[in-house]
């Protein structure tokens, strides 16, 4: 009874502090959801067009149908466009799984020791990390290649893992440093009073710390490797035998004056499926772990 009665009088709070809105908040309101809602139509529709030519055949997508949904389902194109893609594939989750990996594990070592353990010089080598964030791939592309040649790395798929590890570490490192900057010194003091060294403070009290922010910088790095073209078409060659996800597409096309579409809406649709998946089940994550640390107390 004295549950109902406190219930009755918070809902009579609630509607006495609400207020009507003046015609001039209405409208904008209204503007605001209907810009939302062309703006959410604008990226859909892409999507939209590239899944359902992907479900009319190998021939079936001409420009004049290509919104109209299938009536009659056609998978004539997914098996042998996955025949094409399953080698590129594979290669392109072995490069990309090792390039997130290490770019988050120097990035959390790189962020724990500019957060944590500050030396002389300590932000001036940071912002010199921070650089390579700003530094297009076209303007490396020439010395890179000189390295590889060097190292002998031309030729194998290593490449794109030691590009992409070079590309990632500064942003790993500006993600762990500003994640680790809100963590507590006094835990860092107690481990020092306790003795423990700082690879054993690391190790037995920041990692644990960091799942949140490995999950941020893993996801970042998966992405932005799967999506990367440049890199992939420039440092392979062009190579069929080194082809990864979004170079392979450049493979799936028609013989001479015909171009088969729904081959490419077809491989375009499974190249994307790993990136939507991870976003899918990780993306609550994702945005946790961007928010950790940001508030104190």
């Amino acid at each position: 009874m004295s549950q109902d009665i406190v219930d009755r009088v918070a809902s009579k709070d609630i509607s006495r502090n609400k207020r009507s809105l003046s015609g001039t908040e209405q409208f904008w309101l209204t503007f605001k959801y209907i810009a939302l809602c062309f703006l959410t139509l604008v990226a859909i529709a892409p999507i939209y067009i590239m899944v359902v030519n992907s479900f009319k055949g190998i021939t079936g997508v001409s420009q004049s149908a290509a919104w109209a949904f299938p009536l009659h389902p056609n998978f004539a194109a997914w098996g042998p466009v996955w025949e094409n893609l399953r080698g590129s594939i594979g290669r392109t989750l072995f490069f990309v799984v090792q390039s997130s990996i290490i770019s988050a594990i120097v990035g959390s070592i790189n962020g724990y020791v500019f957060s944590k353990w500050k030396f002389r010089g300590s932000n001036v080598i940071f912002t010199t990390f921070l650089f390579g964030m700003f530094i297009p791939y076209q303007a490396i592309m020439i010395p890179l290649t000189q390295f590889n040649h060097w190292t002998h790395l031309t030729g194998s798929i290593y490449v794109l893992v030691f590009a992409h590890v070079i590309y990632g570490i500064p942003i790993c490192t500006l993600i762990f440093r500003n994640y680790y900057a809100a963590i507590p010194n006094e835990i860092i003091e107690a481990g020092r009073v306790d003795g423990a060294s700082m690879v054993r403070i690391f190790r037995t009290i920041i990692l644990p710390l960091s799942i949140p922010c490995f999950v941020v910088v893993l996801i970042w790095q998966f992405t932005s490797a799967w999506n990367d073209f440049l890199f992939a078409i420039f440092l392979t060659g062009g190579s069929p035998k080194l082809s990864v996800a979004t170079t392979a597409l450049n493979f799936i096309t028609g013989s001479g004056n015909q171009v088969y579409y729904g081959n490419n809406m077809t491989a375009s649709l499974i190249v994307s499926i790993p990136t939507l998946i991870v976003y899918v089940f990780l993306g609550r994550y994702f945005l946790r772990g961007l928010l950790s640390g940001s508030l104190k107390g």
